[in-house]
Order: C-alpha cells, then structure tokens, then sequence
C-alpha cells in the first residue's frame, strides 16, 4: 500500500477535487466511513480505490476493510491529509472511490416504487430513501432538480439506504407515468382522501413533491388517488417531506401486512 504524506502529491488533489464535487451525474464519488464502505463491498465488491488514515489501519474495521482491497487500489495518507477529505469533522479514517451504478429504466413498472418529484434538500431525500428502503420498496425514480443522491450529504442521511434500493437520477416522471402499471398515488391537501379512510393499493407509484410547492399539478392531476394525512392544522400546515413519506408508506406496509394475515 503506498504511503502519502505530501499535500502536493497529484492523486491527493484529484481526490480533495472530486470530494468538493461529489454526487455529479455520472462522475465518482467518495464513500466516506466504515459502514459506507462495507456496504459497497457487500453489494459491488472492491471500489475503484481505498483511501486510509495511516494512523488508524491497525483498528479492526479498517484493517478488514484494507484486507478486502488489493493492494495496489489503497493508499495510506497521512492523518491531517485524510482529514481533508472526510465528510464530516470527525471522518472515520477510510474513503472508497466508486463509480455509483447507473440503473436502466424498466420497460414496464409494475412494483411499489416512489418518485421524488424536486424534493432540492439532500437530508430530505437521503431520509426517504432511507424510509423507502425500510418499507421494503426496491425503486425509487428521482427527477431533474431533486438533490443528487450520491452526494455526501444524502449518503450519510441515507445511512447504507442506497445499496438496498434501484435508484433512477434526472428522470422525467411525465414520461415515466406511461411506463407505469401501478396506480399513481399522491399526497395532497385538497381534493384528497383521508389516510387512514380507506384501503390503499398493495403495489402503487407514491410521488411526494417539493418541499415548498408540493407534487407538480401535471402529477396531481395523473394521480388515480390522491390522500391528506389528518393532523393539526392550527399547529402546522404540512409535514416534513421525510415525515409525510413515512406515515404513508408505512401505513401502506401495515395494511399490506394485516391483508396477509387475514
């Protein structure tokens, strides 16, 4: 494993250049911690390259971690160098540089999936994709102006979410809607069904919107069922993205789980 110790070193550059730019469409990007980057081995085997702390390859996890990387894809920098790097303040000693996958759209959707329609802050939609993955759906298609996913910033909030999940970038969800073969389903204020008011679909395309403006009107308007989550208006106006998609696809799980049962 080569050894880093100076700042002006090319690949020390490349890597501070691509950790400001991180989660373009179609560029690498950094992992950055433990369980990041265990979860990328778990699911895609060894990274395009390994980054260490020098002084942190002795603890237990990193070791691991470098023991399932061929050498000649790790480097060992010095701590202050690593520290440049991470993501956070208090960085974890290891980086991987990963080509994210690029998924292909499926012909026909016929799955529980959701689309993000412009949801623009990264901890909201690393949030839901997080949410998504715990509610069991597999696909996730995210429009033009939604956060990039593979950003750091949606990474940690996502907290390993990604390697569970079909993740579509840039996509346009009026051209997605024919490919559908699951009903439209979107949360709204107005015009809109009770949650807990009746059956909701076993397999459906959830679309929650903006933070500030909602799904698009042109989705609303596809949308074979629209639901409004009952709370306290006088308290609040409307809930958290994150929040909403989890009342939701939960109860959709509960539902879906009490139709087995019964």
């Amino acid at each position: 494993m080569k050894h880093i110790s100076s700042r002006d070193n090319p690949a020390v550059k490349a890597l501070a250049r691509l950790a400001g730019t991180a989660g373009k469409r179609g560029a690498p990007v950094l992992l950055d911690g433990v369980h990041l980057c265990q979860a990328w081995l778990q699911h895609h085997g060894a990274p395009d390259q390994a980054v260490f702390d020098v002084e942190r390859l002795s603890q237990p996890d990193i070791a691991a971690l470098a023991a399932a990387v061929p050498d000649n894809r790790c480097l060992a920098l010095d701590a202050r160098l690593m520290q440049s790097l991470a993501s956070v303040e208090s960085g974890q000693g290891v980086a991987f540089l990963v080509t994210p996958p690029v998924v292909d759209l499926p012909a026909d959707v016929d799955e529980n999936c959701v689309l993000f329609d412009r949801i623009q802050d990264p901890g909201n939609v690393g949030t839901l994709l997080r949410t998504c993955a715990a509610a069991g759906v597999k696909r996730v298609f995210l429009a033009t102006g939604t956060a990039a996913a593979w950003s750091p910033k949606v990474l940690r909030s996502g907290q390993g979410a990604h390697f569970a999940l079909a993740i579509h970038e840039h996509v346009d969800l009026a051209g997605l809607l024919p490919r559908l073969r699951v009903p439209l389903v979107a949360t709204a204020l107005e015009g809109a069904q009770d949650l807990y008011g009746g059956r909701l679909p076993q397999r459906c395309a959830w679309v929650f919107g903006h933070e500030g403006q909602g799904v698009d009107a042109a989705l609303l308007t596809a949308a074979r069922l629209r639901v409004r989550i009952p709370h306290e208006m006088a308290a609040v106006e409307s809930l958290n993205v994150g929040a909403a998609a989890a009342i939701c696809l939960f109860e959709q799980r509960r539902q879906a789980l009490r139709g087995c049962e019964g």
